[in-house]
């Protein structure tokens, strides 16, 4: 009987602690994800009381909508760009605020703040910086990236896109590669110094295999993050000059609330999704494995 009232009294324990993270998680992500399956199988323009069942009808619209694959061209090509930007960077950064350098904790906070601004507000702060602030400079330094707005170039608009991207994650992932230096074991380090590694040698011998965990979160995170950006891509070009940075969850939105075939449009995030996890796990299953390696 006490058996009993012992393994009982340590279940609730354990609901006690999982069960309400476990209602939020089935609330905030089963649930809408199971019922956003469902409207892909219906013709549901967002507004209509009544949906239609139509089965695999808007799975086959997505397969023939060159404007999705295309956006999703550009998601993929920015992602891409911009995850190595941000990973280097923040990578970079991190060996340089753990090497002691004076103010370095001061230097921390302060690469950190761009991502505590809101996506939208980030974005448009950045189009009057390109717009306005760098076209001025023009007349001060007449180089010719300054002589007229990035925004108003396909090529230069998508490159701003990067750039904003890059300055707004690398602050994050920052902490991570910091968190990963700081518990390098310094025995260790200055073990190899003294059998006379250069710098050089203890980062690509220690430091760069100790640090595959902290590379292997970083990346998911910046590809997770990247590949779903909408806020800074509304409010930085709205996905102009001539859809040339129209991403695929602007082109989503647009389909399912702007043209109002939302089951349609479901249908595209579902398939973006299935891609972004498809790359994220695949960089994931392929980092677990270099550091097992390692």
């Amino acid at each position: 009987m006490s058996q009993n009232m012992h393994a009982s009294r340590k279940f609730w324990l354990y609901m006690s602690f999982v069960g309400p993270a476990a209602v939020f998680f089935f609330l905030v992500f089963v649930i809408p994800l199971v019922y956003g399956i469902y409207l892909t199988l219906t013709d549901w323009d967002g507004i209509a009381a009544q949906m239609h069942f139509v089965g695999s009808a808007n799975y086959l619209s997505v397969l023939t909508d060159g404007s999705f694959w295309n956006s999703m061209g550009r998601t993929i090509v920015y992602s891409c760009i911009s995850v190595i930007a941000i990973n280097l960077i923040a990578f970079g950064l991190a060996y340089l605020l753990t090497s002691g350098i004076k103010g370095q904790n001061f230097l921390r906070a302060g690469f950190f703040t761009p991502n505590l601004i809101g996506g939208l507000i980030l974005g448009y702060i950045w189009q009057f910086m390109f717009s306005r602030v760098f076209v001025s400079i023009f007349s001060h330094i007449p180089a010719t990236i300054f002589q007229r707005s990035w925004l108003s170039s396909p090529h230069t608009a998508m490159a701003a896109m990067i750039i904003v991207t890059t300055w707004q994650y690398s602050g994050y992932m920052l902490l991570i590669y910091i968190a990963g230096f700081v518990g390098i074991p310094k025995d260790l380090l200055e073990a190899a110094r003294i059998d006379g590694a250069s710098e050089q040698v203890v980062t690509r011998k220690i430091r760069l295999p100790l640090m595959v965990p902290s590379i292997v979160i970083s990346l998911f995170l910046s590809i997770t993050r990247t590949f779903k950006v909408y806020d800074v891509n509304l409010s930085l070009t709205a996905g102009g000059p001539y859809d040339s940075t129209k991403l695929a969850a602007m082109h989503i939105y647009s389909k399912a609330f702007e043209e109002q075939k939302y089951g349609e449009g479901q249908a595209e995030a579902l398939v973006m999704f299935a891609i972004m996890a498809a790359i994220a796990l695949t960089q994931t299953y392929l980092g677990k494995k270099r550091e097992q390696e390692a």
